[in-house]
């Protein structure tokens, strides 16, 4: 990490604070590398049960700092090159890799949220926002397509008519019609506290059930019914009979009896 990205841990909780405020967190080099190590970081300690990912100062992100590329161009060169065995670039990877995490993150969402910084929260498995946030996928403003895994997230979120005419337009929208268009998934005038709400909620349950959860619905989501099945199958065999779900059936009978804590989350 770096002064540009806070990573921050509160008991099962760990926040990402995109660190910028004066440039409304536009991202430059240091934040992508930043925001990469702190997904890294979180990914290998299993006691971390949720993400937080949010914006210091007056709005999330707004976007790619392109006066940042204009200074550096070999930046978006080197981060648009990919190596044969991986199957994605680094502009990718720093929206993407939210989603490839094995426990919930949760984006809350206030001011400017365009670009690159709306492709990240596409990449998260809950945007929260205020209602007036504004929101845009805005690449085609300088004549280009979203290529940081928004076709991937976008068209598990929203009708296609709705995705291609954001992206084609490039206008910029409120956090309510984001919630109309299935792209936020909760309004709130306080959406960092939400964000911790919801938080606190996932970590009282099983952390092994909640990333299998992740787990299935990543793997079967538009997926056939056959492929599916399998794959619930699956899934469920690899924490069916463990610590964490002999501890949850124990609290389920218990019945006014404090609940025993769960133990570190099974790798998913």
């Amino acid at each position: 990490m770096n002064s540009t990205v806070e990573l921050q841990k509160q008991g099962a909780i760990a926040t990402v604070t995109l660190n910028r405020p004066d440039k409304h967190n536009g991202l430059n080099e240091a934040m992508f590398n930043g925001l990469l190590d702190a997904a890294n970081t979180i990914k290998k300690d299993r006691t971390i049960r949720c993400v937080i990912l949010t914006g210091a100062g007056p709005s999330f992100c707004a976007g790619l700092d392109f006066a940042a590329v204009a200074r550096k161009p070999s930046m978006a060169v080197k981060f648009f090159l990919k190596w044969p065995w991986s199957k994605d670039n680094r502009f990718q990877r720093v929206a993407h890799v939210w989603r490839d995490l094995p426990m919930p993150v949760i984006a809350a969402v206030e001011g400017n949220c365009f670009g690159a910084g709306m492709q990240i929260i596409l990449g998260c498995d809950y945007r929260i926002a205020a209602a007036d946030a504004r929101l845009s996928i805005m690449e085609s403003k300088w004549g280009l397509i979203p290529d940081m895994s928004g076709t991937v997230t976008l068209s598990r979120l929203t009708r296609v008519d709705i995705a291609q005419e954001l992206t084609m337009t490039g206008r910029i929208f409120s956090g309510t019609e984001g919630a109309e268009y299935g792209l936020i998934s909760k309004l709130s005038p306080k959406p960092l506290q939400a964000a911790q709400e919801l938080a606190e909620t996932l970590c009282e349950k099983s952390p092994d059930a909640v990333a299998a959860a992740k787990a299935l619905f990543k793997k079967t989501w538009k997926k056939d019914t056959r492929g599916a099945l399998l794959w619930e199958r699956l899934i469920q065999l690899r924490i069916l009979g463990r610590k964490n779900q002999r501890i949850a059936m124990q609290n389920g009978l218990a019945k006014d009896k404090p609940s025993k804590p769960f133990v570190d989350r099974t790798t998913f």
